[in-house]
């Protein structure tokens, strides 16, 4: 498989003086690796674009730096919030010999019976696996039929996903990679709102029963009526001591 090459040059530039690089569409960069000393680089941000696009990080790349070309993997990208742009990245050295560990994308393929045939939603708990493999046999992705998921319930397990020789997956064989789960419709999602307004309602209605229930103190008027009563004496009180005047 022919593999993405880059350039990069060394960098001089450092700390917070490096947003004016960034600012010419350069992206700033380090080398590193076994046997390697750490190097300050950097590249064109569209030629770093352009290789990550078909790469990610875990497809190998010939870097081309200080007279020699070295097999490197994209490590640690720094992507602006606001941008979304990269501002800074890692090329890590490999050795071709060596088996490393890598976090691979994991992407379902086809669509599960059970949503085709809407009896259920495919649910997918783990969105990547860990994965160990020479440099050259890191796979980019892998993929997992779900055509077969038909029932609610049904699953794929970490242990029933194959891959290529070569790649060992690093995840225990008894994670759940893909599921059917429920199928919440409009109208299971209007009846649940309908039972939690009736349940308030209950609730409410249940409130009220009982404040109307309560037992009164012996000889105590109602709480209106002794207010009333309370009224009617003060204006009398007035009254008579206008008429004592």
């Amino acid at each position: 498989m022919k593999r993405e090459k880059l350039i990069v040059d060394k960098r001089t530039v450092t700390g917070k003086k490096v947003k004016k690089l960034r600012r010419e569409g350069i992206l700033p960069a380090n080398v590193y690796g076994k046997e390697l000393k750490s190097a300050s680089v950097q590249l064109p941000l569209k030629s770093f674009l352009e290789a990550y696009r078909q790469v990610h990080e875990t497809g190998l790349i010939d870097l081309a730096f200080d007279g020699q070309t070295l097999p490197v993997l994209i490590h640690n990208v720094q992507i602006d919030p606001r941008t979304q742009s990269p501002v800074h990245a890692d090329f890590f050295k490999v050795n071709l010999k060596e088996k490393i560990t890598a976090r691979v994308p994991l992407v379902a393929v086809g669509e599960a019976k059970a949503e085709v045939d809407k009896i259920g939603l495919l649910e997918q708990p783990l969105s990547e696996i860990e994965v160990e493999a020479l440099p050259a046999d890191l796979p980019d992705k892998i993929e997992v039929n779900v055509e077969n998921l038909a029932q609610i319930g049904d699953q794929i397990m970490i242990s029933d996903i194959k891959v290529r020789e070569g790649v060992v997956i690093l995840n225990e064989s008894s994670q759940m990679a893909f599921k059917i789960g429920e199928l919440v419709t409009k109208e299971v999602e209007e009846e649940a709102a309908a039972e939690e307004a009736a349940a308030e309602a209950a609730a409410a209605g249940e409130v009220a029963v009982a404040e109307a229930e309560a037992p009164q103190v012996e000889g105590e008027k109602p709480a209106e009526e002794k207010a009333q009563g309370e009224t009617k004496e003060k204006e009398e009180a007035q009254t008579e001591q206008k008429k004592s005047e």
